[in-house]
């Protein structure tokens, strides 16, 4: 009997166990439920879609009619395609390295110990906030238009008047410009990432006779890569698809200068309403922005450096 009684409570107990661990499943699913939900209709969903519209010729109107391989084929026979493929590669080239460089020396600055730091901090955020807004992208075109601050400036100085617009360097690297300038972000990582390194290493370095240059080279860069891997993983990812900056400042031009994928793309998707080619496009900008993200990845152990306790970065 005694036996018995002590089943039944142990049964009783795992009962309850089984019954709290459901609810708490349940509960945890529930929580998890709106982001689900959201990922299937709004992100997988298109993505599938996508994929299947890119062998199809569709125009919002009629059904999608199945073509195999016809957008793709015709792709790499426009040339406004080949252009706007061109100017991307170079829109990236100058915008990613500018902006890396710039937010690193920034956030070098705002790692110094000196008075009202925490003022500058939240200034030099406040772009970053801003960068994206319209107005910023009207304001910048008006900066640098002919008559603009910018010429006002050189003028200032005895330059004549620059182009900015006129042709197509001047005109990329003005929109280039314009994404450095929001740098906030980058700047912010940075600078969490300076703040964990060791002062102990620059004291001893200082001790031996090892200058600033040196220092920086030997010291900060190796303990600050996973840092400097992880924003040259974003940046490339958001340059390639860069489109608000072109698109409100020089609308593509001229001659197609500053005309982006993303640019092309929303064309052909809004404008032509050829819907099926358009996710070709979309799905070429998706591949290039894969490979050069594994390539950044593959490459990434022979300069990025993790602090794996005396491993190295044998396992990157």
């Amino acid at each position: 009997m005694e036996a018995t009684a002590s089943d039944n409570k142990r049964s009783q107990k795992k009962t309850k166990s089984a019954r709290k661990l459901g609810e708490s499943r349940f509960h945890g699913l529930l929580y998890v439920a709106p982001w689900c939900i959201g990922f299937l209709l709004f992100t997988l969903y298109p993505f599938i879609t996508s994929f299947y519209l890119s062998f199809t010729r569709f125009n919002l109107v009629t059904d999608p009619k199945w073509v195999g391989l016809a957008n793709y084929i015709r792709l790499f026979q426009d040339p406004i395609f080949k252009k706007s493929i061109s100017v991307l590669f170079e829109y990236v080239v100058m915008e990613v390295p500018l902006k890396i460089v710039f937010s690193l020396l920034i956030a070098m600055i705002l790692n110094m110990k000196i008075r009202g730091i925490n003022f500058f901090r939240t200034a030099y955020y406040i772009p970053s906030i801003l960068g994206s807004n319209v107005a910023i992208a009207v304001l910048w075109k008006f900066i640098f238009q002919s008559n603009g601050l910018a010429n006002q400036v050189l003028a200032a100085f005895g330059v004549p008047p620059v182009g900015w617009f006129g042709e197509q360097f001047p005109a990329l690297m003005t929109i280039a410009l314009l994404r450095v300038w929001e740098f906030g972000s980058t700047m912010v990582i940075f600078l969490a990432g300076l703040q964990s390194v060791p002062g102990e290493l620059y004291e001893a370095a200082s001790v031996d006779g090892c200058s600033k240059i040196r220092q920086f080279f030997k010291i900060t860069v190796p303990l600050l890569s996973p840092t400097i891997f992880y924003n040259l993983v974003m940046q490339l990812i958001m340059a390639f698809q860069e489109f608000n900056g072109p698109y409100l400042i020089t609308s593509g031009g001229p001659q197609h200068g500053t005309y982006l994928l993303s640019m092309y793309i929303y064309d052909q998707t809004f404008k032509s309403y050829k819907m099926g080619y358009a996710a070709a496009m979309s799905w070429i900008l998706f591949v290039i922005i894969l490979v050069f993200t594994l390539l950044v990845f593959r490459y990434s152990k022979y300069w990025v450096f993790y602090n794996d306790d005396g491993k190295g970065n044998d396992n990157a």
